[in-house]
């Protein structure tokens, strides 16, 4: 028998969940209940709290349902017969919905006694359901906004087999476990505060080194490229916003204040600052493409409910870049741009998917425009060999771009690097050049981020490697363990001569016995240990140990800082 549509089965699974719930708890209200990425959830109106018991019944009561082997029915109902129906359920939610609809006929689906608002599809019947849990319970507000209503959250998955149920849930486990959440207060990496304010991280001294050591391998690979580093103010005229056109698409997300009666607002993007350097000076063709790089520190208003660790931040920083460029460059810059980006995604151990994303409804500039700036694109991935799904309309405000989503050790996808291109700004700012005929023309302006959020970077770096970086972005590279206080100067000259070599090591000097030092320094997940005992001292050697628990005994300075040095120069 061939495999149903997940989503289909997932989305399936979900009234099965709504029917179960409403069984048990019959003065509940429906929300919605969609299939999403390897699962679904249906939100619920409900005045106490769902519990880890609660969903042991629900979960329990959702097989009895699949056990009756139920068919999904459509069922067609005129306006006012749904809204009769639905008013006399008292599903308010529901009934919203329904003011949204189109047409005179309403589609609804029933599994025996439970109907719900659905325009499916839907699988046969509830036995072919072969394999679901119910994974958490979340809070989420009605239609994402924060004003609307607080509703629970049910999720859930489904699978055609329990084989793939068991191997989704070790992968939840193993997920949980390599939380960046977790192991950033493990590491003593980052923090958050609440007096500080939601959606604000604090880097600690290691999690500081480690977003040190990439910005500047950033940095370094963006001025081998041709890029220009600029600094740009955290502030500006709300006059400059308007004119940008984030005002009217992005404000929602924009910290506005006063300053002697004059607006301001707290940049959420960095590109009017490289506008207005561009635009400082005339231009000429012998001048582009102009690449301007800035490590900028953005803000924007997240919702509550939405933030989640490094990954959702209020404020963050970009490694944004604005390429300036006149038309018969621009596919040539977009070409090197992708391979600019998947060659920091190599580096750094990530497989990766391309996303062209196409003009949306909400937009500014000429249809013409658009078209020019998707066929850009479009070439460029083309000639580049490169395979990418289109995303219709999801495209920026300004312009089309392509993401690349990173893949990372678990087959999760990550949304971090965007190449935008856009014809609309350089209109708006009047950005031009002085060509070969000594007259001026319209530049293009490529908006683009690789790493994208440094700190939504981290976060899934994090969670990539299971905190365990290779020993060339480690905060520390290199414990020493003293075994005793005898062993401390050489254990200290040990240490002058590594860090002279610019590698970051750490003493581990304390009176502890040396299986509870190994043990630390292992979950610290430390690359290498070194342990210095009489032997050690005697022969002028060290003993290393891997934070895998590989012990691989004596070995000369010399011969230890040639292995190091070698992993740090391959990346690895």
């Amino acid at each position: 028998m061939a495999k149903r549509d997940p989503d289909t089965l997932r989305h399936s699974t979900s009234h099965i969940l709504a029917a179960a719930v409403k069984e048990l708890f019959p003065k509940v209200k429906l929300g919605i209940g969609p299939a999403i990425s390897d699962g679904f959830y249906y939100d619920f109106e409900k005045r106490e709290p769902f519990t880890p018991e609660d969903l042991k019944r629900i979960e329990k009561r959702m097989a009895e349902i699949i056990k009756r082997a139920l068919p999904f029915k459509k069922k067609m109902l005129s306006r006012s017969q749904a809204q009769e129906l639905l008013k006399k359920d008292k599903e308010r939610f529901k009934l919203e919905l329904l003011k949204g609809l189109k047409g005179k006929r309403i589609s609804f689906y029933t599994t025996g006694d439970f109907i719900d608002l659905c325009k499916g599809p839907h699988i046969k019947s509830t036995k072919e359901i072969k394999a679901f849990k119910l994974t958490s319970i979340a809070g989420a507000y009605w239609r994402g906004k924060e004003t609307n209503p607080t509703l629970q959250r049910i999720y859930g998955t489904a699978f055609s087999t329990k084989g793939e149920l068991d191997k989704h849930l070790k992968r939840i486990e193993e997920a949980k476990r390599r939380d960046h959440r977790k192991l950033g207060k493990s590491l003593d990496l980052f923090s958050f505060h609440d007096e500080a304010g939601a959606g604000l991280v604090i880097y600690h001294p290691k999690g500081a080194t480690l977003r040190r050591i990439i910005e500047n391998f950033i940095e370094e690979e963006h001025k081998k490229r041709g890029y220009q580093s600029v600094i740009t103010p955290h502030i500006y005229k709300i006059d400059l916003w308007k004119k940008s056109g984030h005002y009217d698409f992005y404000r929602e997300l924009m910290y506005f204040f006063k300053i002697e009666k004059q607006e301001y607002a707290i940049k959420p993007m960095n590109c009017p600052g490289h506008v207005l350097i561009y635009k400082s000076k005339t231009r000429s063709y012998k001048d582009l493409p102009i690449r301007y790089f800035e490590l900028g520190t953005v803000y924007r208003h997240e919702r509550s409910g939405v933030m989640h660790g490094l990954m959702r931040a209020r404020g963050f920083t970009q490694d944004d870049g604005h390429i300036f460029c006149t038309p018969n460059q621009l596919k040539k810059e977009i070409e090197d741009t992708v391979s600019f980006a998947l060659d920091i995604l190599k580096t750094f151990g990530f497989g990766y998917k391309l996303i062209l994303s196409t003009r949306p409804e909400d937009c500014i500039g000429s249809k013409k425009n658009w078209e020019h700036a998707t066929k850009a694109l479009k070439e460029a991935l083309k000639e580049s060999k490169l395979e990418y799904e289109i995303a219709s309309g999801e495209g920026a405000f300004y312009g089309p771009k392509i993401d690349i989503q990173i893949s990372d050790a678990l087959g999760r996808l990550w949304q971090c690097s965007t190449i935008q291109v856009d014809f609309n700004f350089p209109e708006k700012f009047d950005l031009s050049y002085t060509g070969k005929d000594g007259r001026k023309h319209r530049c293009v302006m490529i908006h683009r981020a690789l790493l994208g959020s440094i700190e939504r970077f981290l976060g899934v770096l994090i969670e990539h490697y299971g905190g365990a970086f290779p020993v060339w972005i480690s905060p520390v590279q290199v414990k020493i363990l003293s075994i005793a206080d005898r062993h401390l100067k050489y254990a200290l000259k040990v240490k002058k001569r590594l860090e002279k070599e610019n590698l970051r090591v750490e003493l581990d000097s304390r009176n502890e016995k040396i299986g509870k030092k190994i043990r630390e320094a292992q979950i610290e997940k430390v690359p290498y240990m070194l342990i210095m005992g009489d032997k050690e001292v005697k022969n002028n050697t060290l003993s290393l140990r891997l934070r895998s628990e590989e012990d691989l005994g004596e070995i000369k300075i010399d011969r230890f800082i040639r292995r190091i040095s070698l992993a740090i120069k391959k990346k690895e």
